[in-house]
């Protein structure tokens, strides 16, 4: 099976990427079934890189039904140690305007019936999450994007949301006095089980629309995420292309050893079945 050191998760939008040389299309099963579609490995930039659509292309998978355990763990399997996803967001802030980006730092999560975590079934583990996206990746992506010459925002908060409807105009309003910054319905669970994978995570998120808060312009339409999105998905291949290169070798970041000292289930209490399934994952902090 071939290997890459930087998975890309692509959003609405965007379901390929250019320029991998090499590139071979990988069917992986997981023990918590496949993942949104095949993989495409490749070498661009000279980095091995796996690139996989969220929805699937052709976009048929929802934000509530993706696989996520499934697609990070896929990932895990190919040696990725860093993910770079993409995000379509709506702003809550005015001066967060279509088309923009933020490499966000914090999220609220606001989805409810996901699935969130690897764990459980005989074994317990609480994962560090107080800073949810790598900050070295999260640097990278940013100066990337200046490099790009994208309008780019160096932080802010991502609020998920369940979806798949858009928020009301009141949900909208609650959320910008929470002091969140952009809203989506797909950072999470993939940003907790990444890190439960010891995966650097960070976003790309694009601005595509005012979500449904701003008296002035009218509410957010798939109509009008579209037309924004294809103005910027060669803006973000550009971005990626040009992180790839800048990503670290070694890693010195919490995410790195996440799991050290976050399993609190002793290994012999550890059902075998377990020990097999998240072998990937623990197998170092048990033997």
């Amino acid at each position: 099976m071939p290997t890459a050191k930087v998975g890309v998760i692509g959003g609405t939008g965007l379901y390929d990427i250019e320029g991998l040389a090499d590139a071979e299309e990988v069917d992986i099963n997981t023990p918590f079934g496949k993942p949104s579609d095949t993989i495409v490995v490749g070498k661009l930039e000279g980095v091995g890189v796996a690139f996989l659509p969220r929805h699937g292309r052709g976009h048929h998978i929802l934000p509530t039904e993706v696989p996520s355990r499934a697609n990070i763990y896929a990932l895990k399997s190919l040696g990725v140690e860093h993910i770079i996803a993409i995000n379509s967001v709506g702003s809550l802030r005015e001066e967060i305007r279509h088309g923009e980006l933020v490499i966000v730092d914090q999220l609220i999560d606001r989805t409810r019936g996901r699935v969130s975590t690897y764990f459980g079934d005989g074994i317990v583990a609480h994962i560090q999450f107080a800073d949810p996206f790598c900050p070295e990746l999260r640097q990278v992506l940013f100066e990337a994007a200046k490099k790009a010459a994208a309008d780019v925002h160096p932080k802010g908060t991502y609020v998920a949301m369940e979806g798949p409807a858009f928020s009301t105009r009141a949900e909208s309003r609650l959320y910008q006095s929470w002091g969140a910054d952009v809203i989506g319905m797909t950072a999470l669970p993939e940003a907790k089980l990444a890190r439960e994978a010891e995966i650097c995570y960070a976003i790309i998120a694009c601005s595509t629309d005012y979500d449904s808060w701003h008296e002035y312009k009218e509410p957010v339409s798939v109509e009008m995420i579209i037309g924004t999105l294809h103005r910027n998905i060669e803006l973000s291949k550009k971005i990626i292309k040009l992180a790839i290169s800048r990503v670290p070798s070694g890693r010195d970041c919490v995410c790195a050893s996440a799991m050290r000292g976050a399993i609190i289930t002793t290994p012999d209490a550890i059902p075998a079945e377990q020990k097999k399934k998240l072998g990937l994952i623990i197998e170092k902090y048990i033997s």
